[in-house]
């Protein structure tokens, strides 16, 4: 009897499999559309409008998973079948332009940056819908809604330059891997081989880290060398100005340690052929700094002597959605998060919907919130601070790799195996 219920919970999932699968073939090619577009506007609004449209030779993400259930980040991409409008993909991710939305410039000035998401590429016409987050309700509202053809003569179809690429792991089809991309920033012609060299010993980095460790078969990494005509990085506030192949810089938005790039379109052109879930930008610099943003890119220092644990922190925000839980260190944002709701990140919680965040993972009895006293500040529970607030926001330890590069905690070790499933087309 358990041999025919156990055969027939194999047909079962093994059927749902491949409906999932059909649902791909129907309505999607195995490459992608690549979405440029510009966001623009201020602290009170902004607005979307698309730049161009190409078609690229790889879809490395999810070929079951097709819709994002996460609800993470600022923006989210939904793509519809226009025959049926039937909701047929859809990613969430965050952008620069979000946070610069919530500096004090932004309270003066109107910009416009450029942004990039890409998308499987379809295979009849589609509405194609990004939605911004509006911290006043925490909902998603449209930004942009447009028809794609996918025999559009406008669609850019065209070769750009073929990087040397280098396979630092590979451990099968892409689709059932999470593709983790490493491009060289501020390494001349001349130091390609140490950039591989960096990416290597940071790929070492993230795999003795748990959860990663007991998850180094379910990824493949890659590592994209890229000529800069500089060895190493803008640093604005000392006068400091490289020209480096992705335009990066420390002082964003003012803060000398924020290091990061608001150039999409050349990050977006040096992964054009390559299968791409996660990106990290890895620049050729000692000095202590990087920035990490949800599903968009993360980067960081090479030869820093935190390197390691910086890396990991910041790609635990571009990967698996993970908010800052300090809560005492410089920042530019103003009003990050709306205290009347829930933040939408699975490490920090105003309880107001705690159900939805660890509340399972805490012993019976943790008092909520939880001090951080000898009893408590060793295992997981509710301890106000995070989100880079003082008071009415909380974390589920008292140290974690998004406050200080401790271990991460239960509740961050989840959200990442979670999302490494998602990625890797299995249940989530």
């Amino acid at each position: 009897m358990k041999t025919k219920i156990s055969l027939l919970l194999i047909t079962f999932f093994y059927c749902c499999s491949l409906f999932a699968q059909n649902e791909f073939d129907k309505y999607f090619e195995k490459k992608s559309l690549r979405v440029d577009f510009a966001l623009s506007g201020n602290a009170a609004s902004q607005s979307a409008a698309i730049q161009q449209l190409r078609e690229e030779p790889v879809w490395g993400g999810p070929v079951k998973n097709l819709i994002d259930k996460f609800n993470y980040g600022g923006y989210y991409v939904n793509v519809y079948d226009k025959a049926s409008n039937k909701l047929i993909y859809s990613r969430g991710f965050n952008t620069l332009f979000e946070e610069w939305r919530s500096t004090e410039p932004a309270k003066t000035e109107t910009q416009s940056w450029t942004n990039s998401t890409s998308i499987p590429f379809p295979k009849s016409k589609i509405v194609l819908e990004i939605t911004a987050r509006d911290k006043a309700d925490m909902q998603f509202h449209p930004l942009l809604t447009t028809d794609v053809d996918p025999a559009s003569i406008f669609i850019d179809r065209g070769k750009l330059k073929s990087n040397t690429v280098f396979q630092i792991q590979n451990n099968g089809n892409s689709s059932e891997k999470v593709d983790l991309v490493f491009i060289a920033e501020g390494y001349t012609a001349t130091e390609q081989e140490k950039f591989v060299a960096d990416a290597k010993r940071f790929t070492e980095a993230l795999f003795a880290t748990p959860p990663y460790t007991d998850h180094r078969n379910d990824f493949n990494v890659w590592a994209v060398e890229l000529a800069s005509e500089e060895s190493g990085t803008d640093i604005s506030g000392k006068g400091i100005f490289k020209n480096t192949a992705l335009n990066t810089g420390y002082y964003t938005f003012g803060v000398d340690r924020y290091l990061t790039t608001q150039d999409m379109k050349s990050i977006r052109d040096a992964v054009w052929n390559v299968p791409c879930d996660a990106i990290f930008l890895l620049i050729n610099t000692d000095t202590y700094g990087g920035g990490g943003m949800y599903n968009f890119y993360a980067c960081g220092t090479a030869d820093n002597p935190r390197t390691p644990v910086v890396f990991t922190h910041e790609f635990g925000h571009s990967f698996a959605g993970l908010a800052d839980e300090y809560f005492s260190s410089e920042v530019a944002y103003q009003d990050f998060y709306n205290l009347k709701y829930e933040p939408w990140e699975p490490n920090i919680t105003t309880l107001v919907d705690f159900d939805s965040k660890w509340k399972d993972l805490l012993p019976a009895g943790t008092p909520i919130p939880t001090q951080p006293d000898d009893a408590h500040k060793e295992k997981i529970g509710v301890f106000e601070g995070g989100g880079y607030i003082s008071k009415g926001i909380y974390r589920p330890m008292d140290h974690c790799m998004m406050r200080d590069y401790a271990p991460f905690c239960p509740a961050c070790s989840r959200a990442i195996v979670r999302m490494i499933q998602y990625l890797t087309d299995k249940d989530y």
